[in-house]
This record gives structure tokens, sequence and C-alpha cells, in this order.
């Protein structure tokens, strides 16, 4: 079965980054388990999407067939990041921890392709995510451990990220940790526990 993989890499850290290996690891294990796949590799470490600004929040509000030349220019970029959105099967997100949440290109992403009538829906009088259909997998990846013990309360990635892919109607979602990456004890450890957990789960 053919399956089109969106891979989004957010770390500015390239071949060094533990949420890329976590997130290599995860589209090798995708390869496996679905031969036929096409993998998109947005890297918005490099490219990342342009911050909202006025123009474009008009632009989003406005019918398409009223809008001005200003205005078709300025949301090209979310038209396109939607469309890779939903072209796709499966969202593999590296996400390394800044400051306690998403780098802030991922957020920008998260921004751009937040869109009322688009992605998501109030018509019914209640919100409705119209991205259906799509599995995503976080790689998380952290200098600290915050999947448990007393950082647990400092995480605002992942419960973030689980919130608004929710808000979008995407509700299938796994997680896959590297942490402790600063830490003497579990450095040496902690990309080998996580790379043998996405190796023992069943894609």
């Amino acid at each position: 079965m053919s399956k089109r993989i969106l891979n989004i890499v957010t770390s500015i850290k390239g071949d060094a980054s533990f949420s890329n290996k976590l997130s290599n690891a995860v589209i090798e294990k995708l390869t496996i388990a679905y031969p036929e796949i096409e993998v998109d590799t947005l890297d918005l470490s490099k490219t990342p999407l342009p911050y909202l600004d006025g123009l474009q929040i008009g632009a989003f509000f406005t019918p398409e067939e009223t809008h001005t030349p200003e205005q078709k220019e300025a949301i090209k970029s979310s038209n396109r990041a939607v469309k890779k959105l939903l072209d796709a099967d499966i969202i593999v997100i590296g996400v390394p921890l800044y400051n306690f949440g998403i780098p802030a290109a991922l957020k920008g992403w998260v921004d751009q392709v937040s869109r009322a009538g688009v992605t998501f829906s109030y018509a019914d009088g209640s919100p409705k995510g119209l991205v259906a259909n799509k599995k995503v997998y976080l790689s998380i990846a952290s200098g600290a451990i915050f999947s448990e013990g007393p950082y647990k309360s400092y995480d605002f990635a992942e419960p973030y990220l689980r919130a608004v892919l929710g808000f979008l109607g995407m509700t299938d979602v796994t997680t896959f940790r590297v942490e402790g990456t600063s830490i003497p004890d579990f450095a040496e450890s902690a990309l080998p526990k996580a790379l043998a957990a996405v190796e023992e789960f069943s894609f």
C-alpha cells in the first residue's frame, strides 16, 4: 500500500540532531512497513515559513475570489504548507525542546496551517478538525528528562502539539523520545534507548 509521508524537520543541528536521527529511524521503519512510500521533507530549519502578519490574516478571512494581488502573494506560503499537510497520509515531526517548548519555526508552521474553513471549521457551532485520516509521529529530543520526574510539568511541547494537532483533526499521535542527552548518567544510552523503542513499535 502506497503511503505519502510528510517529514517535518525543525532542529538547527542538522545531522547531529537527535530529533532528526529519531525521525529518520521512524521513517526507516515506515519504509519497511509500507514498501511504496513517498517522503516529502519540509526542512523548517533551513526554509522557515514566514510568521503571520496583518496582510496574511486579512487574506485568510477574505473570500479567495476577491483577493487582491498582494493577498494572493501573501497567502502562497500558507497554501503550499496546507497542501503538503492534506496530501500526506503520515506526518513525522522532529521536535527538539527549546526552552521547554517547540522551536519557533514549528510554531510558524502551525500558524500557517491552522486555517478556519480549511483545516478546521466552526460551521456546526462547535470546532471540527478537517485534517482527517492522518497518522502523526512526534520525535521529541531533550537534554533533560521530561516524560517523567520533576521536569515533566515543564514539557510544553508534547501537550501543545497534541492539542493543536487534535484540534485540526489529527488525533492519532504517537510519541517517541530521546531524552537525557545532557545528563552524564543518561547521555550514552539516550539515543540507543529511543531507537530501540522505535524498533519494537508495530508500525
